[in-house]
């Protein structure tokens, strides 16, 4: 019978839009599950259809369609200032009983800019200028559910729109249009994927041996901290014996120099390494970007429910079987 685990999580670093954490306790088929999950089967908002009263910018109709269903869809819940997740807030538009879309399976977004309208508000030396409209024109018919305008505060600082940029309107250019945002998971359309980044690498497991370090000059230990492109290791000031660096786990990606530079110190190639590094096989560190429709912690534990349901719907038809 196999040993049962019990997976464990340790986080490393937390933002809205980012966080890092540590998957232990657990092999590469639960982290590979975790994380394709987040990308393709945790639900969000995203624009499904457009319906166009009119349009008369430069671009047509499916391409800015296009555009405005890779805008992020934010669902705020009530209490909270994050993005989170909105399975229970919404039903799958094929799930719902209605007769084309209801507040329960969809929410409406409205958007009308006339260029001529807009321009006599608009500042003397910018009048000249053509009119970028941005997510920000886009009018939600539902107060929870928003665009997410900006991923963080310091990319709305560094941003010279107002929002994420759909068109640009000249004189006499008009755009109105009702478009419906949808839930939906990105095993359908990568529309409605949560994360802009979602990987994992394996926890590097460092050995130094102290006896066979005790062999070699001072000189030979320099070499080998420098012979690692990427510094996992250094001296010690006070007794000059070799020891990892304190944030080795980030760094240790390409290590076969090292290895190299070690092959080359031995007396014989059958001794042992100085320094043995190798992956861990039930330890792995986690890194997840959101793309601003969900906060990154609300990905994670949506993965997390995801799996379980999944897990358990498993069981269930296992017990079946037996009866």
């Amino acid at each position: 019978m196999p040993q049962q685990r019990f997976p464990k999580i340790e986080i490393l670093s937390i933002a809205p839009h980012h966080i890092s954490f540590i998957l232990s306790e657990t092999d590469t088929s639960m982290a590979n599950s975790l994380r394709r999950i987040m990308i393709a089967e945790v639900p969000t908002l995203a624009i499904d259809l457009v319906e166009y009263s009119e349009n008369s910018s430069v671009l047509n109709d499916e391409y800015i369609a296009h555009r405005l269903g890779l805008i992020p869809v934010r669902y705020t819940p009530e209490g909270s200032t994050g993005g989170g997740d909105c399975h229970q807030a919404f039903l799958p538009n094929r799930e719902c009983v209605c007769y084309d879309r209801c507040p329960r399976c969809s929410v409406e977004f409205e958007l009308d800019v006339n260029f001529d309208k807009v321009n006599t508000t608009r500042p003397d030396q910018e009048r000249d200028l053509p009119l970028t409209v941005t997510s920000r024109d886009l009018i939600s018919n539902n107060i929870l559910v928003a665009p997410a305008h900006f991923l963080n505060e310091e990319e709305q600082d560094e941003s010279h729109d107002e929002g994420i940029s759909i068109v640009k309107l000249g004189p006499g250019q008009h755009l109105k249009l009702k478009a419906i945002a949808r839930m939906g998971i990105s095993k359908e359309h990568a529309k409605w994927c949560p994360v802009a980044v979602a990987t994992y690498r394996f926890w590097p497991v460092i050995t130094i041996n102290e006896e066979a370090c005790n062999m070699l000059t001072l000189e030979q230990k320099q070499e080998l901290v420098e012979a690692c492109p990427d510094r996992i290791l250094e001296l010690d000031e006070f007794t000059g014996n070799l020891v990892q660096v304190e944030n080795a786990y980030e760094m240790a990606t390409f290590t076969e120099d090292l290895k190299v530079a070690q092959e080359a110190m031995k007396k014989r190639p059958e001794d042992d390494d100085f320094v043995h590094v190798v992956q861990s096989t039930d330890r792995f560190v986690f890194s997840v970007e959101s793309t601003g429709c969900m906060d990154a912690e609300d990905i994670l534990l949506s993965s997390l429910r995801v799996l379980k349901d999944r897990l358990n719907y498993l069981a269930a038809e296992v017990e079946k079987l037996k009866d």
